[in-house]
């Protein structure tokens, strides 16, 4: 693959991830309005949503250039 489509590759999965980021969000609200919230769940999508973040860091640091010193 070309650095053009490597690029574009990294850009999709980016926009792959943020898209379910967003969707964690979502269930995540809807479990602490819950009557009873299930705490066990809660925790797992949270942190989910943390590597999620990491993640779409690592990918956004491979598409900025490397700026010398």
């Amino acid at each position: 693959m070309n650095q053009a489509g490597d690029i574009a590759a990294i850009q999709q999965r980016i926009i792959e991830l943020q898209v379910e980021h967003r969707d964690l969000d979502k269930v995540i609200e809807q479990l602490i309005e819950a009557p009873v919230p299930d705490e066990l769940m809660l925790r797992r999508l949270k942190k989910r949503k943390l590597q999620l973040k990491d993640t779409i860091s690592v990918l956004e640091q491979q598409l900025t250039p490397d700026i010398p010193a």
